[in-house]
Formats: C-alpha cells, sequence, structure tokens
C-alpha cells in the first residue's frame, strides 16, 4: 500500500514539475486542488522553495487553511511569512479548534487577534483551553468537539437528539455522559445506545470505567494508553472531573509519526523540524552545533591516542586494530543504547528493574567480548603468526564490549534523569566512550605487554 502511494506520489511530482516547466499553471491548478489537503502538504514538502512557491499558490484558498495544518513546522512557517494578514484570516477562519490551535504560534499576532476577534465566545474559551496545555500533552492534542449526554435521560430521547443533530464529530464511537456540572461520569458506545431498549437510562448502561486521560499527560503515554486498550477515542478530564475534551485515534497517528520522526532525526543530531530543502545558511546553523560536540569527541579519541604515540611507533601494526576494536564497541554500545531507548519509550523501564537490566547488558557484553576476542585472536595468530599481538587485540576488544553494553546502559537513562532527549545526544556519548576505551585499552595493553 506505501509503495503503491509512494508511486502515486512520484508521478504527480513528474507531471506537476513538467507542468510548471512548460507554465501550464492551469493544468497545474487542476492537478493540485484535486487531492487531499495531506498529499498538498506532502507535494510541498517534497519541492525545492522556487517550486514549492508556485505550487502554493494554486492551492484554493479554502484548502490553504486544511494544507497548512499537514505541514512540518519549518515549511508551515515559510510558507506563512509570504502570505499577508488577509489571506491568513481567510486560510484559518472556521477551522476547528484543535486544528487552529496547531497554528497559532505560527501566526502573527495581528493575525491571531483577528482570528479570535471573528470567533464565538464559545470557541475562544475552547481554543484558551487547548492552548494552555503543552503542545506534545494530551490538553494539546486534544478535540474539544464533544457530544455529552445526561445519565438521567432514556435511550429514546438521546436517540432523538443524535437525530435531530443530524451529524456527529469524526471517529466518534461513543457519547460522553456528564452530570448537571459537566462532571465526567463515563461512556456509552453508539452500539450499546442502538441495541439497548429505547426505555432504559443513560445512567444504567453507562461505562463508568472507560478511559478518562489527565490534560498533563504526555502525548507518547496517551499513544501508547491507546494501543495497549485499542481505543478508538478517550475522554480527557480535568482534575476537577469536569469533561475537556476528547483525543481520537487520528490524534494519535499524528503523535507517534511525530515521535518516529523526532527519534530519526535526533539520532544524528538534527532538529524534528529539519525541512530537507531548506537553504544553505539555516540547514548550515542546524547542524553546527552537533558537529562541533563530534569534533571535541573527536579531539578527546585523538588525545588519548596521542599519549600512546611512543607505544605506536614501536609496533605500528597497532594502528591496524585500533579502528578494528573501536566500532566493533562502538556496534555493540549501539545495540544496547536502541534497546533502552525503546524500553524508555514505551515505559518498560524502571527503576526497579534497571540494576537487572544492567548486569544482564553487561553478562551479553562479557560472552559477546568472549567470543569475538577468540575470533580476533586466532584471525590475528593466523595473519601475522604472534601469540602476544593477538592476546593484546583480544584483550582490548573483551573490555570494549563490556564496557560498551554497560555504558549503552548508563548514558540514556542518566540523559533521560536529566530531562535530555536520550535520542539527541546518546550516540554522540556513546561513540565518544567506545573509541576512548578501545583506543586506551588497545595502546594501554600493549604498552605493557608489547614494549
Amino acid at each position: 500500500m506505501n509503495e503503491v502511494r509512494q508511486a502515486r506520489k512520484d508521478d504527480h511530482l513528474q507531471v506537476l514539475r513538467a507542468a510548471l516547466g512548460q507554465g501550464a499553471l492551469r493544468t497545474a491548478h487542476r492537478m493540485v486542488n484535486a487531492l487531499h489537503p495531506a498529499e498538498i502538504a506532502a507535494l510541498l514538502e517534497s519541492l525545492p522553495p522556487a517550486q514549492r512557491e508556485l505550487v502554493w499558490e494554486c492551492v484554493d484558498p479554502d484548502l490553504e487553511g486544511d494544507v497548512l495544518v499537514e505541514l512540518s513546522d519549518s515549511v508551515r512557517a515559510s510558507l506563512i511569512r509570504g502570505m499577508d494578514a488577509e489571506e491568513l484570516v481567510a486560510a484559518v477562519g472556521g477551522m476547528d479548534v484543535d486544528d487552529l490551535a496547531d497554528l497559532v504560534a505560527d501566526l502573527p499576532e495581528a493575525v491571531t487577534q483577528q482570528v479570535l476577534r471573528s470567533m464565538d465566545q464559545r470557541d475562544q474559551e475552547r481554543l484558551r483551553t487547548v492552548l494552555s496545555y503543552p503542545e506534545d500533552s494530551a490538553g494539546g492534542v486534544m478535540n474539544t468537539d464533544t457530544v455529552s449526554v445526561r445519565p438521567d435521560v432514556t435511550v429514546e430521547v438521546v436517540l432523538r437528539y443524535l437525530r435531530m443533530r443530524g451529524e456527529l464529530p469524526e471517529r466518534t464511537d461513543g457519547l460522553f455522559v456528564v452530570d448537571r456540572n459537566d462532571r465526567y461520569l463515563g461512556m456509552v458506545p453508539l452500539t450499546r445506545l442502538l441495541t439497548e431498549s429505547p426505555d432504559r437510562l443513560v445512567g444504567e448502561i453507562l461505562e463508568p470505567e472507560a478511559p478518562r486521560i489527565d490534560p498533563n499527560t504526555p502525548a507518547h503515554e496517551v499513544a501508547q494508553l491507546f494501543e495497549d486498550l485499542d481505543l478508538v477515542s478517550a475522554a480527557v478530564v480535568g482534575p476537577d472531573g469536569r469533561l475537556l475534551g476528547r483525543i481520537t485515534v487520528d490524534d494519535v497517528v499524528d503523535v507517534i509519526r511525530e515521535e518516529a520522526d523526532r527519534s530519526v532525526l535526533s539520532m544524528a543530531g538534527l532538529q524534528d523540524a529539519e525541512d530537507v530543502f531548506a537553504g544553505v545558511l539555516p540547514s548550515v546553523r542546524r547542524r553546527l552545533p552537533w558537529l562541533a560536540v563530534s569534533l571535541a569527541a573527536a579531539f578527546a579519541s585523538g588525545s588519548v591516542v596521542h599519549s600512546f604515540e611512543g607505544t605506536i611507533q614501536a609496533a605500528a601494526i597497532l594502528a591496524a586494530f585500533m579502528p578494528i576494536v573501536a566500532s566493533m564497541g562502538g556496534i555493540a554500545g549501539t545495540q544496547t543504547v536502541t534497546l533502552i531507548i525503546r524500553g524508555l519509550a514505551l515505559g518498560q523501564i524502571q527503576r526497579d528493574n534497571v540494576r537487572w537490566l544492567l548486569l544482564k547488558e553487561i553478562g551479553v557484553g562479557a560472552l559477546n567480548g568472549l567470543v569475538w576476542a577468540l575470533v580476533i585472536c586466532a584471525v590475528t595468530v593466523a595473519w601475522l603468526g604472534t601469540w602476544r599481538l593477538a592476546a593484546v587485540a583480544a584483550a582490548a576488544m573483551l573490555v570494549n564490549l563490556l564496557a560498551a553494553t554497560g555504558i549503552g546502559v548508563v548514558i540514556p537513562l542518566a540523559l533521560r534523569r536529566m530531562r535530555v532527549d536520550p535520542a539527541l545526544g546518546a550516540g554522540v556519548l556513546l561513540t565518544t566512550c567506545t573509541d576512548i576505551i578501545g583506543f586506551a585499552s588497545l595502546l594501554g595493553i600493549a604498552t605493557l605487554v608489547l614494549i
């Protein structure tokens, strides 16, 4: 399915580029506006800035707001900078409150105030409620468009009310039950309403144990809850018990996608808002800091090697083993770091199981180190015919793999304790540690044994 979608996207890009190159703007306009807003956003993000601006001009005004919501932060900000105030107000006017909340931070202050003045009092309060919570929390991703009923009405009354209403919010699988003070009591699935006797009271058939989510719950924990319980929607309930809104599975899918993108980019030291077609200078500014950290780490490794300069001069063949020992440690440590970061993300690692996990990974490192130490020992003897050098390489391999697995557990946990995303800094720190330990162990043992 993904391959078909990617092929469709590639075909659209090729035809669209051809139309733009030929100046056939009418054809381009027709092609662009025949797509879903999410597909238009994907096309825009796949184009260099000059072509992106041309395609954006082809988007119908009534679609602009929906497309802006689907864009990444950096691309959205660049397009908003090129729009005047009237165009922005027209684009975001009439949007759902939860979608508008995603855009407000990128809008100029004057536009934000104008949009707020155009909204009724109820929608203004809903927007302020959503904006009062962090963007990556349950309150920040919730939708305030909910359908609630009282527990003292009958099923027949509820069904009549729904028929009068005419439509329900998207992905509604149940109605929330609240008291006169809007305090959440539970949920009634739509399937239950359709199959129960019309004379039964809602309070008799509601599910009081239906999940309720605190608005300050981190978004990744919300996603985990939806996965564990196979939820389609869930109520967001404030500390006072009042119903604030709901979270639906499409919101959770967005959270999962953003978390995945952030993890992949941060492992390379990139920001989650990085635009692949951004200009040279903005890209350089974003990447310089982590390259500086990497350079500092390289100097640290280099200083270790320099301190054993005499050993290397006396046994130049050691230089051939340095990248082998360091890279094996880096790979072993990366395997551990990846497992730990995944465990942290899934909530599997807690304070009471860290000690067991550390000992287990050290055991894995010891056995792996022993296996590969024997391998490198045998290869060295066959290659160079010297047992002393083989013993040095084997010992260094064992030490580095043993240390790498232990460090692979400690670094992510330490970064999490310091409130730093482990995916962002663990790779650089791990590489530095395994390089330094690998070089120091190889050259230090060689100094003792060979020199």
